[in-house]
């Protein structure tokens, strides 16, 4: 129950189911993804597409991070609701509306690599914050897809990771960020209240 006595908020509710369903099977990832962004999104991804609804009672995004051991590289995958972007992205495009459509591809590209360097970050145990590529996004069902490349070559131990994505616009934004590094796997939760956590694996 929250401070005042009432139910979880429908956020709560979303994340203790999807944290419970280790034994569930994982959707299929849109065969439009590059290849290597299809391997080992989990169950968090899979349940998260299960539960997705046009007009959704939460406000959730899902971030997974496979670790490539041959390209010393991090593949990132975030995804979060059209409609919950769309109303971020159009308050940071000063009130200019943005729509996820074939038309706007281009410039939604320019908006969203904008924003996700500015909410999403990986800072080592040297303090060094990593480059990363923005590989571009999809559109998937009610969903965006948006691929990042992130080289890492350090042990993974005192990692600060960033991800505040959508909580500028929601209070009760939550997001799961899970990453496999080699055949280690954690999954981590943020809120608005803190959306910057260390990780060591």
């Amino acid at each position: 129950m929250s401070k005042n006595g009432n139910l979880q908020s429908n956020s709560d509710l979303w994340v203790n189911l999807t944290l419970k369903q280790e034994g569930a099977s994982p959707q299929r990832f849109s065969e439009k993804a590059p290849s290597c962004f299809r391997r080992g999104l989990g169950v968090v991804l899979a349940l998260l597409f299960l539960s997705a609804r046009p007009t959704h009672e939460y406000h959730a995004s899902v971030t997974n991070m496979q670790y490539n051991p041959k390209e010393r590289s991090f593949e990132v995958s975030i995804r979060m609701f059209t409609d919950d972007l769309e109303k971020t992205l159009t308050r940071e495009n000063g009130g200019q509306r943005v729509v996820f459509d074939k038309r706007y591809e281009k410039n939604n590209d320019q908006l969203l690599e904008k924003y996700v360097r500015k909410h999403f970050s990986v800072v080592s145990a040297q303090k060094h914050r990593k480059a990363f590529t923005y590989m571009g996004h999809e559109t998937e069902a009610d969903a965006q897809w948006i691929y990042i490349e992130l080289p890492y070559e350090e042990a993974f131990k005192g990692v600060m990771i960033q991800q505040s994505v959508l909580t500028d616009t929601f209070d009760d934004q939550v997001n799961l960020v899970t990453v496999n590094y080699n055949t280690q796997k954690k999954t981590i939760l943020f809120r608005k209240n803190q959306t910057v956590q260390e990780i060591s694996l």
